[in-house]
């Protein structure tokens, strides 16, 4: 053993004294620490989200059914941790929010680019998102880029092509997901061979499902701690969100429950 590994321990490994000190409430009020370290967490799931993403999007192009299941359900099982996270800031009244929202000036949840570049990961193409991020920077970047990139579902489409299936070909990926009759077509094929490619979109379906619950407890936190408010940053707040709901990344895996 060598020098370096004999002075690794586990603060040294995590960097927690970096990862700890990286919390720095603007006010005395209680309850701030409890909002930063919940946004944080949120941020480092959001981290490890992305980094599953992207290793299911290479399973599924390369066929790999069981890799990609299995990370499907990780990634299904830290949303769920994610919504249960919900729970905990939900224990802060509206009148304890208030008591330091006014210390948070323009920032908002609205700018977190992570989860911009995870909704354009699940197929969002949407360039009204640029709004919170100046042109030249380093995060407007990493959303075009993703934005510009196959998403999930394509790269499932791909899956489909590569177990057999004739699948559409020639999307253009830079433009938001539509209901393809075509595919929709292949899809019942799928479900009715009921084998792997059934079980992955099942889990597309669980996951579609995972990002609306996600959204439905988010509006419905804000609503409780600031109603109709405006948001942080001058964000449209709770208006906004309850446009996102009820909206699935994947219309065609749903357009065919009716037909199964």
């Amino acid at each position: 053993m060598n020098d370096t590994q004999a002075a690794l321990s586990y603060t040294s490994y995590l960097s927690l004294d970096e990862l700890l000190d990286a919390q720095h409430p603007r006010s005395d009020e209680h309850d701030e620490l409890l909002f930063i370290v919940i946004h944080q967490v949120y941020e480092l799931w959001f981290k490890q989200v992305l980094h599953e993403a992207l290793y299911l999007q290479e399973q599924l192009e390369a066929g790999n059914t069981a890799h990609a299941v299995r990370t499907l359900r990780r990634i299904l099982t830290i949303f769920k941790v994610v919504v249960a996270q919900i729970d905990v800031l939900e224990t802060m009244t509206p009148s304890q929010f208030t008591s330091f929202r006014a210390r948070l000036d323009a920032s908002s949840g609205f700018q977190s680019a992570q989860f911009r570049v995870l909704e354009a990961v699940l197929g969002r193409r949407d360039e009204r998102v640029f709004a919170h991020y100046p042109e030249g920077g380093d995060q407007r970047a990493q959303i075009a880029d993703a934005m510009s990139r196959p998403s999930l579902f394509d790269s499932f489409v791909t899956y489909l092509a590569v177990k057999g299936y004739d699948v559409p070909t020639g999307r253009d990926v830079t433009k938001p997901l539509e209901p393809s009759p075509a595919l929709q077509e292949i899809l019942l094929r799928v479900y009715r061979d009921d084998t792997g490619p059934s079980v992955v979109a099942e889990h597309l379906v669980d996951l579609d499902e995972g990002m609306q619950e996600w959204r439905y407890r988010h509006v419905k936190m804000v609503e409780r701690t600031i109603g109709d408010k405006t948001g942080t940053g001058g964000s449209s707040g709770a208006h906004y969100l309850r446009t996102t709901l009820f909206s699935p990344m994947f219309p065609d895996l749903w357009a065919v429950r009716s037909r199964l």
